[in-house]
């Protein structure tokens, strides 16, 4: 006879039994996935920005660009000195600062003068002084030595801008009207934010510093050269007494502050370093600064790179470093490229998706034009090496835009890690 089991019994054996049951389990890794949403409101005709070039023009800009090459020795007083503030180099064999300034200037102007409205400033205003007070002048009316446009059609542009470089190139290197006296930044940079120009709502305004030394110049400094480490002397021989108690300090909280100004009036200030001083000591902190204080954010990719010394952050798309650094002519020309290739508006039908913000896959692209998804095709968009490229219908819509009846476009990229 079969005795049955009492029901607990029963659950019990079963227990045992699938306990006693294994099972394998391939390792799955997450997925992890990331999504860049891009809107950009797309005025096709709106406002071309305004660019006011603020150049450095003190003493130190004729100094060699490479003080390591022997070309750069010359005879001087019974010895071999380098050339540079105290005796002339010859260009030829031994560039300076300011020559490899106007070569690389040119080519900037040119590709992006029908599309900006430039202006150009230029400091210390030394008015061929070169007294303390002829050294430390901040620019005033006269140091601005072209304003802003009247005219904004192409060709009127084009030819504003010939002008800016054509000004630039007829500063000698050497002799009456040279590059002369010391950095007074931030009173300079004061100055052209005081310009009602600069300061149009209805366009974006810049100004481009480009600056070899580090900022000084300002009698009201709260250092004095008495407290060396407080001052941080910029003159050489640690020069900071007399005269240069107060003004061959380091001005780079007034600096930053004269940045930040700008910036609450809707001016971004794009800064450049050009030569040893800015790359070294206390040059790249204070310029770091006073970059991000401007607001203007580096962009990069694999096929954009940060320059010598920087890197670019994989999870952000931009440079480590917030200012740009160069040491000679095609560095510098590459930061000037950089800078016009960011913000002129060359082709108002294409939206540039760099780096992270670049989907895995296409498919994994979704694009909404006026809040409506718009499938990707040949009169609609397309995905290409540089972004989202509106082509037909699309693009003739967006061409048609104006400030009063703009376009809003929303881009979705989703990538997977």
């Amino acid at each position: 006879m079969r005795s049955k089991l009492p029901l607990l019994s029963a659950l019990s054996v079963g227990a045992i039994v699938l306990a006693c049951q294994t099972y394998d389990f391939e390792p799955v890794e997450p997925l992890a996935i990331a999504q860049t949403t891009v809107e950009e409101v797309i005025n096709a005709r709106r406002s071309k920005p305004n660019i006011m070039l603020l150049v450095d023009t003190s003493a130190s800009m004729t100094d060699p660009v490479n003080p390591s090459d022997p070309a750069c020795m010359v005879d001087y007083q019974g010895s071999r000195t380098l050339c540079g503030r105290e005796v002339p180099c010859n260009v030829d064999v031994c560039p300076t600062r300011w020559t490899e300034l106007q070569a690389a200037v040119p080519q900037f102007l040119e590709s992006s003068g029908q599309f900006v409205r430039f202006a150009l400033t230029t400091y210390p205003e030394t008015r061929g002084g070169t007294a303390v007070v002829d050294a430390c002048r901040e620019a005033t009316q006269s140091a601005l030595l072209k304003g802003l446009p009247d005219q904004e059609d192409d060709a009127s542009l084009l030819a504003h801008a010939s002008e800016i470089n054509d000004l630039l190139q007829g500063i000698p290197n050497s002799g009456e009207g040279r590059p002369l006296g010391g950095t007074p930044t931030s009173g300079s940079l004061s100055f052209v934010g005081g310009l009602p120009g600069l300061q149009d709502p209805d366009r974006e305004n810049f100004v481009i510093l480009l600056t070899d030394g580090l900022p000084n110049c300002n009698a009201n400094n709260a250092n004095t050269g008495a407290n060396p480490d407080l001052c941080k002397c910029t003159i050489d021989n640690n020069g900071c007494y007399g005269a240069y108690d107060k003004r061959g300090c380091l001005d780079s909280d007034a600096s930053v502050a004269a940045v930040q100004a700008l910036k609450e009036k809707e001016i971004s200030t794009i800064v450049i370093g050009f030569g040893a001083e800015t790359a070294s000591g206390e040059g790249p902190a204070v310029l770091e600064a006073m970059a991000r204080a401007g607001g203007f954010e580096r962009t990069c990719d694999a096929a954009r790179p940060c320059g010598e010394g920087d890197t670019c952050n994989p999870t952000t798309g931009l440079c480590n470093r917030s200012f740009f650094q160069a040491g000679n002519q095609s560095e510098l020309a590459r930061a000037l490229e950089d800078i016009s290739r960011a913000v002129v508006q060359e082709e108002p039908c294409l939206i540039p998706l760099d780096g992270p913000q670049r989907p895995t896959d296409p498919k994994l692209l979704v694009v909404y034009v006026e809040g409506e998804r718009t499938p990707s095709s040949d009169s609609t968009w397309t995905l290409d090496d540089r972004g989202v490229l509106f082509t037909g219908q699309t693009c003739e819509r967006i061409l048609a835009s104006t400030p009063e009846a703009p376009v809003k476009i929303e881009v979705r990229a989703i990538r997977q890690r």
